[in-house]
């Protein structure tokens, strides 16, 4: 056996043959072949192989058969390869040294090994390789019932092996690389309670303590909900330690990334192999170690976001603060794209502060990359951004892609070329051949490039100029075509549209000399669209364009309910659809399941497919009756949204509106300019309020923006809608603290006619009278509010003001108001099972403590809502949790701790643009906390404090540790200590009114 062969099975069944590929066309031969590879080594009988062939219903002849496929096989692959025994057929002995599942358990032996004598570095690298040996699931192009017994034993493996892995790299303090592949296999595995303990391990090992102990509720909730059962020992031992907090359990310190791995970052990963591109590649990396703003420019189609995103994925290294990517293709108003850069950085500045100061504030000590992608739309903004940004950010480096250069002051320009068409010297295919082969693998098509085939490879890709979309989208044709006959067809269509620039030379007269390569270029790719429009049905043709009302992604629900209807059945979307994603018209991006929510598929077209989708729309005169469908569909759901909140879907429906806020926007942008839609976009902004999706999602200042810019279009005479958008505009300005703002839109509720001044316009006084006032009318306005709510069975807003009345009631009311609203609304949330509201009903409860009743008793339900608040990503709540904690922690004489958190506090509110001094009754007990513990502290030691606090990696893990440690203090004191005197005259001076 003197070729070098290599058989994978983890995967896709491959061989190669000193180095190249061999194809092994029929499935009956390619189980022959496994059936002896998964036994390499040994004997395999004829009856075992008929076995594998044809189950327990052979065909008569079966054993001459599998004879016949043995002689098959030795003539694809050699005759060396299968020896024949007396009692059937064998591999070559040195076969099974050639096989990647051997290698893959040898590796993972020397891992585990590795790890058992404390050499965890060397064992993430050995155990790192042998999962890097896998492509799939294993065999997954044969018949899995041919091999019940091989499929599931390899797939336990590497699943174990997959543990070992995380184990070394937790103990290697690689947490930032086990904690990602961990939310994967959960995901993949949600019973699999090894990976929910490691998960456990790996948050609390990084300061992430309140999130390891959210993963124990989660894991039990499941495990009691889908079998009944309590967590295994080991999660519970896990548990118990952490609540204990056992030493070996320490938080690591903060790792510094090693020498080839960059920092943080938000760049995708990749979904398919990256071919070429080596010289496009070293010069992008030259570049942007020479400028601070690479623009990649070229045509649609050629390439340039996967290049640049490669590009930032190998520069990432030299930037400690990560590589940012901003995808601008889904923003259609400029108005918004300081907003996009903030949303992307995980900024969610919350203040009446411009999106571009945040950004430039968030950027200006940092040294990271920002990756601008699709620019072409909105070249005079993001170059407007882009210089601002450099200016302020001395170690910013911006890497942008756009179809026209930015005009920058020291921009440095890369033209992104098509694919090479051209063999290397030593005969290896170009780049744009390789692309070919490689898709067309990827769709089940086998493709040579040494036979006629590959000269007619090498013709298609010609004849496509190198451009990769248009390889991609001829590669799907392959599965069923021929390269000869793809060719053929797209010459067709090349000479139809030859036809037609011929005639429009004769009518405008010839192109520049300048643009012919680019015009060409744009000929090609256009060709190449119209070839796969050609080749839909009718139906898939329509739905195409329609489909590209959709700005990112969508769903099945909104392609059927905004596609449908004159010519598309709603019962064929699904159909339609997943022959458009058979085509690659449309890509698929599968999302995981979010609370109570099932997971769900979700659907995109590509932008170049998109645009081409709209000009097809376009041109048959229904863009703008498409567009009023869509923000229909947009304003039911965000309706939608608003009548189940406060429900137990809460926590779904706000991840659902984060996946839609393109959509969202793009409905709101169509809605402000187009007439007669400003009530269906207000309507849109409005229930988006009334979810508190802004303040997950994106920020008060754009919920702001759009409301103010939809409300000036709307007729006075409307009445309630003209009330509802004040009021929302109004309880943003409060919640600010701009009450000069706040006052203007109070005036235009009033003003509205007495006939529409329903409960939106009591409540609204009521906050004001709350949070700006403090007048104890509020309690008053507030239940009012609620009734009138409540009467009009509108349950999420009834929440809101019922919140609002219980937090009213404990802050101006008396001891026996405060316990009955307080009463009330926890009453409430519990009941309807709503995860957000769960979190303030705690926080009142906790609030009501401190004011009313024991204040100790606070520290346990303002610890759970702090973890409940991080676990669904609530960046708002937090910054009143930690603030009413310090108040908690300075009442109860423990002021160094209080002056800790409300370090923490202060930091949060930084990050989130919360403002405390427009919120009288926040900010009467800040400052009565600030001045006791100051009072009680020497002037070095509370900066000293509050600098720890403020400067904390994590606050709120921080703040938790304090108060979980107080709490187990004061629960073990006897009754008499647990509020010594001077403690109660702290606590009323923090307290009184």
């Amino acid at each position: 056996m003197d070729t070098l062969y290599e058989f994978g099975i983890l995967g896709p069944l491959a061989i190669t043959r000193d180095g190249q590929r061999v194809s092994v066309g029929s499935a009956q031969l390619r189980t022959l072949l496994a059936a002896l590879l998964v036994d390499a080594g040994h004997v395999v009988s004829v009856d075992a192989l008929v076995g594998r062939l044809w189950g327990e219903h052979p065909p008569r002849g079966a054993r001459n058969a599998v004879q016949n496929y043995v002689l098959r096989l030795r003539r694809a692959l050699g005759p060396e390869v299968v020896r024949t025994e007396r009692r059937g057929y064998a591999l070559d002995a040195r076969a099974k040294d050639h096989l990647d599942a051997r290698r893959f358990s040898a590796l993972v032996r020397e891992g585990g090994v590795a790890l058992a004598e404390d050499r965890p570095d060397q064992a993430v690298a050995l155990l790192g390789d042998a999962l890097g040996l896998w492509r799939g699931e294993p065999l997954a192009d044969l018949a899995p019932e041919r091999f019940p017994d091989v499929v599931p034993a390899l797939c336990e493996q590497r699943l174990a092996a997959q543990e070992l892995w995380i184990d070394a790299s937790i103990r290697c303090r690689r947490h930032e690389e086990a904690l990602p592949e961990l939310r994967r296999l959960i995901a993949l595995h949600p019973l699999r309670e090894r990976f929910w303990a490691q998960r456990m391990l790996a948050l609390y090992q990084c300061g992430r303590q309140c999130e390891a102990l959210e993963c124990f509720r989660e894991i039990s909730g499941l495990l009691a909900e889908e079998l009944g059962v309590d967590p295994g020992t080991e999660l519970q031992t896990l548990h118990q330690r952490m609540l204990t907090a056992a030493p070996d359990l320490a938080p690591a310190p903060p790792r510094t990334p090693g020498p080839g791995r960059g920092g943080r970052g938000n760049l995708p990963a990749e979904t398919t192999s990256f071919i070429g591109r080596e010289r496009e590649m070293a010069e992008t990396q030259l570049l942007l170690g020479l400028s601070r703003l690479v623009t990649l420019t070229g045509v649609g189609g050629v390439g340039k976001t996967r290049l640049a995103l490669r590009a930032a994925r190998r520069s990432a290294a030299a930037f400690p603060d990560g590589v940012w990517l901003v995808d601008l293709a889904a923003l259609t108003d400029p108005a918004l794209l300081e907003r996009a850069v903030a949303e992307a950085l995980g900024l969610r500045d919350q203040s009446t502060q411009a999106a571009s100061d945040a950004v430039v504030g968030h950027l200006s000590e940092r040294h990271l990359l920002l990756v601008l992608d699709n620019c072409e739309h909105m070249v005079d903004a993001v170059a407007l951004l882009v210089l601002r940004l450099l200016r302020a950010a001395p170690e910013l480096r911006v890497l942008a892609t756009s179809r026209e250069r930015l005009g920058v002051p020291g921009e440095h320009l890369l033209l992104v070329p098509c694919l090479t068409l051209q063999d290397g010297p030593d005969g290896t295919p170009c780049e744009a051949v390789r692309l070919l082969v490689d898709r067309a693998a990827a769709c089940a098509a086998t493709l040579s490039t040494g036979d006629r085939h590959g000269a007619s490879a090498a013709e298609l890709c010609r004849r496509l100029d190198g451009i990769p979309l248009a390889i991609e989208l001829a590669a799907v044709r392959l599965s069923s075509l021929t390269v000869e006959e793809v060719l053929e067809r797209l010459e067709d269509r090349f000479r139809l549209l030859s036809n037609s620039r011929s005639a429009a030379v004769l009518a405008y007269g010839p192109e520049p000399a300048s643009a012919p390569p680019a015009s060409r270029y744009l000929h090609t790719l256009r060709g190449v669209m119209d070839w796969s429009h050609s080749l839909c049905t009718p139906e898939e043709r329509l739905l195409w364009a329609r489909l590209s009302v959709f700005v990112g992604c969508f769903d099945l629900r909104a392609a059927e309910a905004v596609c449908a209807g004159e010519g598309i059945a709603r019962e064929d979307v699904l159909d339609l659809v997943d022959g458009l994603v058979h085509k690659s018209v449309v890509t698929v991006e599968p999302v995981a399941p979010v609370g109570r929510r099932r997971s769900t598929t979700r659907y995109r077209l590509l932008e170049t497919v998109r645009q081409y989708g709209m000009d097809r729309l376009r041109a048959e005169g229904n863009e703008t009756g498409l567009l009023v469908r869509h923000s229909d569909y947009y304003r039911a759901l965000a309706g939608r949204a608003a009548a189940e909140w406060c429900g137990p879907d809460e926590v779904g429906w706000l991840e659902r509106l984060r996946r839609e806020l393109p959509n969202l926007r793009s409905a709101l942008g169509f809605c402000r300019v187009h007439p007669g839609r400003a009530l269906t976009g207000a309507a849109i902004a409005v229930d988006l309020m009334r979810t508190r999706c802004w303040f997950f999602g994106s920020t008060l200042g754009e919920a702001r923006h759009w409301l103010e810019s939809l409300s000036v279009l709307l007729d006075p005479a409307l009445g309630e809608p003209t009330v509802l958008t004040a009021t929302m505009k109004a309880f943003i300005a409060i919640l600010q603290g701009d009450r000069a703002a706040a006052g203007v839109f109070l005036e235009e509720c009033r003003a509205a006619p007495v006939s529409a001044k329903t409960a939106p316009a009591l409540y609204i006084e009521g906050v004001y009278a709350l949070l700006v006032l403090g007048d104890p009318v509020c309690v008053a306005q507030l239940s009012h509010a609620r009734e009138e709510f409540i009467a009009a069975g509108q349950s999420g807003d009834a929440h809101m003001a019922t919140m609002f009345w219980a937090m009213a009631a404990v802050f101006l009311g008396n001891h026996a108001d405060a316990r009955f609203a307080c009463d009330t609304y926890v009453a409430e949330a519990e009941a309807a099972g709503a995860e957000w509201a769960h979190t303030w009903a705690q926080w009142c409860t906790a609030l009501a403590e401190l004011l009313h009743g024991e204040p100790s008793r606070g520290l346990p339900p303002l610890c759970d809502a702090l973890v409940r608040q991080r676990a669904i990503d609530d960046n708002w709540g937090p910054a009143w949790s930690l603030e009413t904690l310090a108040w908690t922690l300075g009442a109860l004489g423990h002021h160094g701790q209080a002056a800790v958190v409300l370090g923490a506090a202060h930091r949060h509110r930084q990050v989130t643009g919360a403002t405390i001094t427009g919120l009288r009754p926040f900010a009467t007990l800040h400052a009565r906390t600030q001045g006791l513990v100051r009072k009680h502290m020497a002037a070095e030691a509370y900066s000293e404090a509050w600098e720890r606090g403020a400067t904390a990696e994590d606050s709120i893990a921080t703040a938790l540790g304090i108060a979980q440690e107080i709490d187990r203090q004061t629960v073990t004191a006897t009754p008499p200590q647990r509020l010594a005197d001077d403690q109660r005259d702290q606590r009323a001076e923090v307290t009184k009114v």
